[in-house]
C-alpha cells in the first residue's frame, strides 16, 4: 500500500527552483496577513511567518525555509517595525524579536525537516527490522 505525503499535498525536491519559488510565495503571503494583523494593531512583528516556515520546510525541504527566513528578517525590518518603509536603528526590544525569531525559525525548520524525513521513511515501508548479528547470542 502507497501513501501519500502530506494528505495528497505533492512534495518539492529540495534544491530546485520550485522550492525557492514557493519559499517566495509563503513569503509574499505572510506578509499580506502580517500586513492585516498590523492594521488591526498587532506588534507581533514575525508571528505570520513562523507557520508559513513550518509548512515550507515540510513541503519543500530545509533549504528553501532557510532562504525564506533569511529573506524574512530584512523585510520585517523593513516594512512592519515602525518608522515604517525605511530602515533605521533597531531597538533593544526590536533587535530581541529578530533574535526570538532566528531561534524559532530554527527550531521550527528542524522539526519540519525531521517531519519529512520521518514522512519519506513511513512511505517507503518504514524501517527494517536488524538482521541476527555476530553479537547476538540466539539462546
Amino acid at each position: 500500500m502507497r501513501r501519500a505525503g502530506l494528505f495528497g499535498v505533492p512534495r518539492v525536491r529540495p534544491w530546485s527552483w520550485r522550492a525557492f519559488l514557493l519559499g517566495c510565495v509563503v513569503i509574499a503571503v505572510s506578509a499580506v496577513l502580517q500586513g492585516i494583523c498590523v492594521a488591526l494593531g498587532a506588534k507581533f512583528y514575525f508571528a505570520a511567518f513562523l507557520p508559513g516556515l513550518f509548512v515550507l520546510g515540510l513541503v519543500a525541504g530545509a533549504p528553501a525555509a532557510v532562504f525564506a527566513a533569511l529573506f524574512t528578517v530584512p523585510l520585517v525590518w523593513w516594512a512592519f517595525i515602525p518608522p515604517f518603509f525605511e530602515f533605521s536603528a533597531l531597538s533593544s526590544t526590536n533587535a530581541d524579536s529578530i533574535n526570538l525569531f532566528c531561534l524559532l525559525a530554527v527550531l521550527l525548520i528542524g522539526l519540519a525537516d525531521l517531519c519529512r524525513e520521518t514522512m519519506s521513511i513511513i512511505s517507503r515501508g518504514g524501517l527494517k527490522p536488524p538482521g541476527e548479528s555476530a553479537a547476538t547470542n540466539p539462546q
